[in-house]
């Protein structure tokens, strides 16, 4: 029954909390901690992600308003802002990477019919990396350039759904083909990259492991044609071919064959050229194929948006891994609430509707409803009527 229950808390009964004890329990969360606990930590976090909250003072004034009602939310410790900084500062993020992974895979599972513009059976995945700045002199150990910093966001997201899959938190000087190599191959899946991780020893890993790649080939490319496969040029397509790779080195990493297609995109009035190492499929799919990759980028620009991981709590590598991996647990937790209870709003819709009504005793369903509802209570009390 959801009945006297904030709408914080109804959220929160989505969380699989015994998956989050065992997180804590896997790198000792709980050493030492008294009072605060690690659920504490995770339940003032998601509050900050959820309200817009600007500051750890800006979070300890708005929790301790609310009185007894956060107890009833599910908090136990006392809130405070240096005991929330000394939490991010120790203790390990690792606790809220493997329990945002869990919801991910429960997201995934929820996600994996839907429709993303191409009919494959194939699972399709959009890799790519986001910068995020940084101040220097606050950031130091987030080395990008000499007068800069910043951390990379690596994501691996499966289109179905736009889920990040697979999430890699490094400074800003790591190159994205990096990411390759930390990548587990899923036999049979699509892997769709920009040119920016054309490295052939990287991209014949991918070919080892029975997956396939889309990316597009740089200006410089030294290819050459074997075959030349028929094409309708009124859709776009300019050729489809298979080539050998020609420079010494590039032979050496990757002495197969690829598939080469050329394609004019006139809304952007831009020749793109493909490869991969998929040759069953048509060449207009392909194409189509690395189009669906846009989704990574409206990916990035919403969790910028909608999610704070521009503006940090804590300076160190910890605090700042913390309320990412945080942020990211709370954009799944809405996906899955979403497709649990069937909402029409989008992610959007929902957390701005969530970040002013979180402790409204209203029936989670209701608070998304179309339509206005209004409460009936029932006052019973035991006073006698004087007029009858």
């Amino acid at each position: 029954m959801n009945t006297g229950r904030t709408i914080f808390s109804q959220l929160l009964g989505f969380l699989p909390l015994r998956e989050f004890r065992r997180c804590v329990a896997r790198y000792r969360g709980h050493y030492k901690v008294q009072s605060f606990s690690c659920f504490d930590q995770y339940l003032c976090m998601a509050f900050a992600q959820l309200t817009y909250r600007e500051s750890l003072r800006d979070i300890e004034a708005c929790l301790r308003a609310l009185g007894p009602r956060l107890y009833h939310a599910g908090f136990r410790g006392k809130v405070s802002r240096s005991t929330l900084a000394d939490a991010n500062e120790g203790r390990d993020w690792r606790i809220f990477a493997d329990f945002a992974t869990i919801l991910i895979a429960q997201a995934r599972r929820r996600y994996a019919e839907e429709d993303f513009g191409l009919e494959l059976e194939q699972a399709v995945y959009a890799l790519d990396a986001t910068t995020i700045d940084l101040c220097l002199s606050l950031f130091p150990w987030a080395s990008f350039r000499q007068h800069k910093a910043a951390i990379k966001l690596h994501t691996l997201l499966d289109l179905r759904g736009s889920i990040p899959t697979l999430i890699v938190l490094t400074p800003g000087a790591v190159h994205e083909v990096n990411l390759l190599d930390e990548l587990a191959i899923e036999a049979g899946a699509i892997y769709v990259m920009d040119r920016g991780y054309l490295d052939f020893s990287s991209l014949r890993r991918i070919q080892r492991g029975a997956a396939y790649f889309v990316t597009r080939a740089k200006r410089n490319l030294d290819g050459q044609r074997l075959y030349s496969h028929p094409v309708d040029k009124t859709t776009g397509l300019q050729c489809d071919q298979t080539i050998a790779l020609g420079g010494f080195y590039a032979r050496r990493d990757y002495p197969e064959s690829l598939r080469r297609i050329r394609f004019w995109d006139a809304e952007t009035k831009n020749r793109l050229v493909f490869l991969t190492n998929n040759f069953v499929l048509p060449a207009l799919t392909i194409a189509h194929l690395y189009r669906c990759r846009w989704q990574i980028e409206l990916f990035f620009k919403w969790i910028k948006q909608h999610l704070r991981i521009k503006a940090f709590y804590g300076t160190s590598p910890n605090a700042v891994k913390t309320q990412i991996w945080i942020a990211i647990s709370m954009y799944v937790l809405v996906a899955i609430v979403k497709k649990r209870l069937h909402l029409d709003q989008s992610l959007y819709t929902i957390l701005q509707i969530l970040s002013i009504s979180l402790f409204e005793k209203t029936p989670l369903l209701q608070a998304f409803a179309p339509t206005n509802y209004t409460i009936q209570e029932h006052q019973f009390c035991n006073q006698l009527n004087l007029f009858i």
